[in-house]
């Protein structure tokens, strides 16, 4: 097909070129303006649905979401190394090449 229409484009190598630049970018226009918009509401992507409830997570469906809240009154900030990794941290660290453990 592809060479059927190279064959058919006029004006030797030059109007080839951008016969099939044309066709390229009318080819994209169409898709683009055309077939995409009209193909947009008949797919999925935008059907999200979030149902879980009462996971007691802030923000979550089903949970209040209070602006600017600290948390409970008895609870003491946090502070960013005060965290509590499930897993070592050094574990599959290697050293770099040249140095030996």
């Amino acid at each position: 097909m592809y060479a059927w229409i190279w064959r058919k484009l006029p004006f030797g190598l030059p109007g080839k070129l951008g016969g099939s630049l044309l066709l390229a970018t009318t080819a994209l226009a169409l898709l683009w303006y055309v077939v995409f918009p009209w193909a947009e509401p008949l797919l999925p992507f935008d059907d999200v649905q979030v149902t879980q409830e009462d996971s007691g997570v802030p923000g979550a469906p089903g949970g209040d979401i209070i602006p600017d809240d600290d948390g409970p009154a008895g609870d003491a900030p946090a502070d960013d190394n005060d965290h509590d990794l499930p897993y070592d941290t050094d574990q599959n660290n290697t050293p770099p090449p040249g140095e030996d453990e």
